[in-house]
């Protein structure tokens, strides 16, 4: 251990730009065997690792680099898949520069640890050695139901069953995954990683309803009757429109939407509705990873241009900064420092974004800049199509009146502890804390599990 300076950090081969516009293929490789153990072996192996603390999971980061570093696999796999649901999607997905790796001791000086990479590398290894997650057999009578299978249901459920708690899992939609499928691009989340893990859990005992909406295919009063326990992991699914003029305009569409029909199309189903950028010029307000997400998809796509329009700099921008790098290398121009003021319509088709030029105030006790217009600056870009990639809301469906379970001035699901006003219901994920990461999710799900485990002990 203790090779930092030997080895510097090195960060994941990406596809050729070229080549990698092509399709939706993911675009990091997985670290090879080699690669992997000399940037494990870079860990200083901290006496308080800042890496753990700043993982959402607390996950048991050193010890599975010093496994892997010392190809001691079966240890490291054991390690990983201790604290995380699904460590080798995470390690592709997570935003590891502001978390693990923004807190790794070495990421001022040497360059973090490749902690993502190597996460990725030793479960995918572990997967081609025929390893697999441990579940417990299913004992007792005790059924909990999972509503929604996202990030926060998937977590949930893997932690009953490895306690042999038995899990019913009903998701809407036409397959499981929640944002994982449909949320996610598989450029950055090949989809076979996340039917792989939810059929792990379907081995393991769990029953999944698909197509199989709750209030609408299913009472909410029967999953009351036939379970003893209810896990809401709904998320936030309401896309966020700029309330502005223009806006209810036919070619102006929410993110979620355009994104979840390009993956229904790319799995093979007919989409009637299907967003159709090609040739067209795209702006994409917004500047979080779903808005990477959809002008990376829009350039896939083939679309004419491509432009992001952010209301801060650069360096205010709340994704992960390897999406932005990815985003110029494949062609996406940023505007920053922009507020959209409204969008000019003809017969109900949107020609162009009235925008206001911003600028940021001296930070505030907290640090954070505030945005401000400035007046007389208003000026228009055309546009084909404009997709809106401003957050995300949780829905309030009418089964949570039914179940008696409380919702706060947001929308969101009130909690204690993971335990909602209706002592039989919890809920985690981004239906109680708002939209956030699928990290947080995870993590929310493996808690609330505790503390179901707990009460129908």
């Amino acid at each position: 251990m203790l090779n930092f300076t030997k080895f510097e950090r090195i960060n994941p081969e990406k596809r050729d730009v070229l080549q990698r516009l092509k399709d939706f293929n993911e675009v990091y490789d997985v670290f090879g065997k080699q690669r992997a153990r000399e940037q494990s072996d870079r860990c200083m192996q901290c006496g308080d690792p800042y890496c753990h603390t700043g993982c959402p999971l607390h996950n048991f980061i050193p010890a599975w680099l010093k496994q892997t570093a010392e190809k001691n696999l079966d240890l490291a796999f054991a390690l990983s898949n201790e604290t995380s649901p699904f460590p080798e999607i995470l390690g592709r997905i997570c935003p590891q520069d502001v978390l693990c790796e923004g807190a790794c001791s070495l990421n001022t000086g040497h360059g973090a640890v490749s902690i993502g990479a190597v996460e990725t590398h030793l479960n995918e290894r572990a997967f081609e050695n025929g390893m697999k997650p441990k579940f417990a057999e299913l004992k007792g009578d005790k059924k909990v139901a999972i509503i929604g299978s996202g990030p926060t249901g998937i977590s949930a459920a893997t932690f009953l069953l490895r306690k042999g708690v038995a899990v019913e899992m009903f998701e809407r939609d036409d397959r499981a995954g929640g944002l994982l499928t449909y949320g996610i691009p598989g450029f950055k989340l090949d989809k076979s990683a996340v039917e792989r893990r939810i059929d792990w859990l379907l081995e393991a005992g769990m029953r999944l309803h698909v197509n199989c909406e709750i209030g609408k295919d299913k009472s909410i009063k029967e999953l009351d009757e036939e379970f003893d326990a209810i896990y809401l992991g709904i998320g936030a699914t309401a896309g966020r429109f700029a309330r502005i003029d223009g806006e209810d305009a036919s070619n102006v569409h929410l993110a979620i939407d355009f994104l979840k029909r390009i993956q229904k199309r790319n799995f093979g189903n007919k989409v009637d509705d299907f967003i159709d950028v090609k040739d067209k010029r795209v702006v994409v307000i917004g500047g979080g990873d779903t808005a990477m997400d959809c002008v990376r998809s829009s350039v896939r796509e083939g679309a004419k241009s491509v432009k992001c329009l952010y209301r801060r700099d650069e360096a205010n921008m709340p994704g992960s900064k390897k999406e932005v790098v990815n985003s110029k290398e494949e062609g996406v121009e940023f505007v920053f420092n922009v507020s959209p003021n409204k969008i000019i319509t003809i017969d109900n088709k949107a020609t162009s974004v009235e925008l206001l030029k911003t600028g940021l105030t001296d930070p505030d006790e907290s640090g954070r800049q505030r945005v401000e217009i400035i007046e007389g600056s208003e000026y228009l870009e055309d546009a084909d199509v404009i997709i809106m990639a401003l957050g995300f809301s949780p829905e309030t469906p009418d089964f949570l009146k039914e179940l008696n379970v409380e919702t706060n001035s947001w929308g969101g699901v009130e909690t204690q502890n993971y335990k909602t006003s209706n002592q039989k219901v919890y809920a985690g994920g981004d239906c109680q804390r708002g939209a956030h990461l699928a990290v947080t999710a995870a993590a929310d799900g493996r808690e609330a599990a505790k503390e179901i485990i707990k009460a129908l002990a």
